[in-house]
């Protein structure tokens, strides 16, 4: 194994870490920094760091940029707005473990909007898994209880987390349109980080008015520094070097670590409990999400490992 391929490899095994720590941070932080200001904030710091390495495809695509401006507008809204300030703001009134397992449904929600939308062949196999998944988020939702689910009596931060995996998901096809694909992928990360904090912008403004809190401690100036680098930065870098020396298929194997990783995390670092409608959520979660979204080939190489089995048991039964 090459020296850049190990190097891929170890970052990849971070990657899931850098994403989750959005909730775990976050968590935290909106004890002491506002919803809006700190997603704000987060953007427009991650676009300071980007810039640099950014700029020179942003000027040099800036026609394709400025021409789609509506669409980046949106996406700055779905991705850094609903699945920021939004993200933020559910933290208060639920757990990053329910957030975390919550969050993990996007992957087969993008098979349900390609469906719908792009017309996209979806297989058995395909459709039990986005089953499976979403009984899984919808358990976690209702906390394992049919009678709250009959009673409606849901937790309000739960049901914006299963919004912002919605709004997420959206984000994602929008940023496959082939209006974009010209853009070097930094630049337009840089793009819709700058987008995203200008639509946070107004709101972190008001919210400000409204209450005229600022962050002005180190603990509060840490947590948005970490948001902006290690959830921001670094995650979507690793994931982007991944892609170029794995490929895409490899590289979102290793999303699959975002569950445990999340909640891993969320019972260290801040105490939260882990109930059995959790392990139930995440299980039937996970495996929902492999038979959804895993390549056809492992299920194919799994299949010929057990023929292989099942033969050899057969020769030495006889």
């Amino acid at each position: 194994m090459s020296d850049e391929r190990t190097r891929a490899y170890a970052l990849l095994l971070a990657m899931p870490l850098f994403f989750s720590s959005n909730l775990i941070i976050g968590r935290a932080a909106v004890e002491s920094v506002e919803p809006w200001m700190l997603a704000f904030l987060r953007w427009i710091v991650a676009f300071a760091i980007l810039l640099p390495f950014a700029a020179q495809g942003l000027v040099r695509y800036r026609r394709t940029l400025l021409g789609n401006w509506e669409l980046i507008g949106i996406m700055g809204v779905l991705g850094m707005w609903i699945c920021g300030a939004g993200v933020y703001f559910a933290l208060r009134f639920t757990t990053a473990t329910n957030g975390t397992l919550i969050y993990t449904s996007s992957p087969v929600l993008i098979l349900l909007l390609e469906w719908l939308f792009r017309g996209r062949r979806i297989a058995l196999r395909e459709w039990i898994g986005i089953v499976l998944a979403i009984t899984g988020v919808v358990a976690i939702v209702v906390k394992g209880s049919f009678a709250a689910l009959l009673a409606l009596d849901l937790n309000a931060g739960d049901v914006v987390f299963a919004l912002a995996a919605i709004s997420w998901a959206i984000y994602s096809v929008l940023l496959k349109r082939q209006e974009l694909a010209e853009v070097p992928t930094v630049s337009l990360f840089a793009a819709l980080a700058l987008a995203g904090a200008i639509s946070l912008l107004p709101f972190s403004i008001w919210e400000y008015a409204e209450t005229g809190l600022f962050p002005d401690t180190l603990g509060a100036w840490g947590s948005i520094a970490g948001v902006a680098l290690i959830a921001s930065v670094l995650a979507f870098t690793c994931f982007q070097y991944g892609i170029k020396v794995v490929g895409p298929a490899t590289t979102g194997l290793f999303m699959y670590l975002l569950p445990p990783y999340g909640v891993m995390m969320a019972v260290l670092f801040l105490g939260e409990e882990l109930h059995l409608f959790h392990i139930g959520g995440f299980v039937l979660i996970m495996t929902g999400l492999v038979l959804a979204t895993a390549p056809k080939s492992i299920f194919a190489r799994v299949a010929e490992r057990l023929r292989a089995l099942a033969s050899k048991e057969g020769r030495t039964t006889r």
